[in-house]
């Protein structure tokens, strides 16, 4: 069955160029009503331009499809209020929500300021949180939205230099984890975006041969399911170059070390059994978490707790 978004209404943070304008475009090309929103900054998030953001909005247009333009700063929230706000004014729904926007301020941590971590901490986070609340409310009186966070490689696994957008982009999935829990009940779904693209962020750090294979395009059609009507929820995708993965975290089965036992000598001398990967499993909530230490340790009383298994 054909992905469409005729009748949805979708805002694309951060659309103005590369990634972002690519969902833009693929979201407007499948039927939906885009908001294409960029500040129009440099990699740094210096300065101020609507000329991108106004050159997609006629693209789409031009190729039959509806779309405005906001140039709202996404760690704003008054001007994130007006965007929604308009938005409203011009389709009266928001169903989608792709939260692109970022910006870079490399440094090694021994020589960058706060002030360069805060801002990259601002951007991204603040911003995706700003931009997610503006719209929650609409979605779950709709009882439908699709939201998708952008995360990184950086974020997931760690890079040198990036501990700004690193710390981040790793946000992106506890405020995922979260999300899914509390937009369940109104079909609101919330994913990750986990990209690996040839942008105006990474020309710098790849060679042409990679970059060349690391088009935007590559990567919209992962964007497009995960903001579709039959999404999973909860799930991070990794993409680039057409390639497509999942990324879960595991937690060990774990040992138990009771009483007088229990000390950091003993952690030591069973730490290859503690982070041994048989048994693994994957954890949903937080509280499953609580369960399965609470039972290790009943079990080892013979005690039977409320909840059960």
């Amino acid at each position: 069955m054909d992905i469409r978004f005729d009748g949805r209404v979708a805002i694309v943070t951060g659309s103005g160029v590369g990634l972002g304008r690519s969902h833009a475009l693929g979201l407007a090309a499948r039927g939906a009503k885009v908001v294409i929103n960029d500040l129009g900054v440099s990699t740094d998030g210096e300065g101020r331009n609507s000329a991108a953001a106004l050159a997609v909005v006629d693209e789409i247009r031009a190729a039959g499809g509806e779309a405005i333009a906001h140039g709202a700063d996404v760690s704003n929230e008054a001007e994130v209020a007006d965007m929604v706000e308009q938005t409203m004014k011009e389709w009266g729904r928001v169903d989608i929500l792709v939260n692109n926007a970022g910006i870079l301020r490399d440094k090694t941590f021994a020589k960058m300021t706060m002030a360069d971590f805060r801002k990259v901490v601002d951007v991204h986070l603040m911003g995706t949180a700003c931009c997610t609340h503006a719209v929650w409310q609409i979605m779950r009186d709709q009882k439908y939205g699709r939201i998708v966070l952008t995360s990184s490689a950086s974020g997931l696994y760690g890079n040198f230099g990036q501990s700004n957008y690193g710390a981040a982009k790793a946000a992106m999935m506890g405020l995922m984890n979260v999300l899914h829990l509390e937009g369940a009940r109104d079909d609101i779904r919330v994913n990750t975006l986990a990209p690996t693209a040839a942008t105006r962020m990474t020309e710098n750090l790849m060679p042409p041969e990679a970059l060349e294979l690391l088009q935007p395009e590559t990567i919209t059609p992962g964007l497009l399911y995960l903001v579709s009507e039959n999404a999973p929820s909860r799930t991070i995708l990794g993409a680039g170059a057409g390639c497509y993965a999942v990324t879960k975290v595991y937690e060990t089965e774990g040992v138990l070390i009771e009483g007088e036992g229990n000390t950091p000598e003993a952690v030591a001398a069973q730490f290859d059994q503690i982070a041994a990967t048989g048994g693994q499993s994957e954890l949903t909530d937080a509280f499953q978490q609580t369960r399965k230490y609470a039972k290790k340790a009943a079990d080892a009383r013979g005690m039977k707790l409320p909840w059960g298994d």
